[in-house]
């Protein structure tokens, strides 16, 4: 991926509390455009292979909820984190990591993260296509900055770093350009 991408316009498919719904699932459905997410702000993305896995549960969701504060006074209006899985699944993971700032959004059947070239198979584990962990910053719905860990891989290796897609690393990139 490079700076001055457009990403492409997708439909998530999210859950969204309603009050007016009564028992003890008060949500319905409610198709978010990517448009209506990325243009005519500045926002951070950064996408993972899965919600509940150790890497993803333990460092990178919880790092940047830790950081979201300090990412939000450096000119960013929101923080999204992306994962190929599904709106219940995605909000199941939010509260049992008690995010109140990162919004969790569900690609969950991978057009987002296909388009943006990060679609990877982890049928070696089971998991299907997930993501590539990946991050950027964009402008107005444009690119303005990619970060992607080394190695993407298809092919049975499970290696998983983590290292460019650190909240510190985007904290770095916005002080610079602050």
């Amino acid at each position: 991926m490079i700076e001055g991408f457009k990403p492409p316009c997708v439909v998530f498919q999210t859950r969204v509390r309603d009050e007016s719904i009564d028992g003890p699932n008060p949500f319905r459905w409610e198709a978010v455009n990517s448009d209506a997410l990325l243009k005519g702000k500045r926002v951070a993305i950064f996408s993972l292979p899965g919600a509940f896995t150790p890497t993803c549960s333990t460092y990178q969701l919880p790092g940047f909820e830790a950081n979201y504060d300090a990412i939000k006074a450096m000119g960013v209006d929101e923080v999204y984190c992306i994962s190929v899985n599904d709106a219940f699944v995605m909000n199941a993971w939010a509260k049992a990591q008690d995010i109140q700032n990162v919004k969790v959004i569900p690609d969950g059947s991978g057009n987002f993260t296909r388009f943006m070239g990060m679609l990877i198979g982890k049928n070696h584990v089971g998991f299907g296509n997930r993501s590539w962990r990946y991050m950027t910053v964009i402008n107005d719905g444009v690119v303005e900055k990619w970060w992607q860990e080394p190695g993407i891989n298809n092919d049975g290796e499970d290696e998983d770093p983590y290292g460019q897609t650190t909240p510190e690393n985007m904290v770095s990139y916005l002080k610079s350009v602050k």
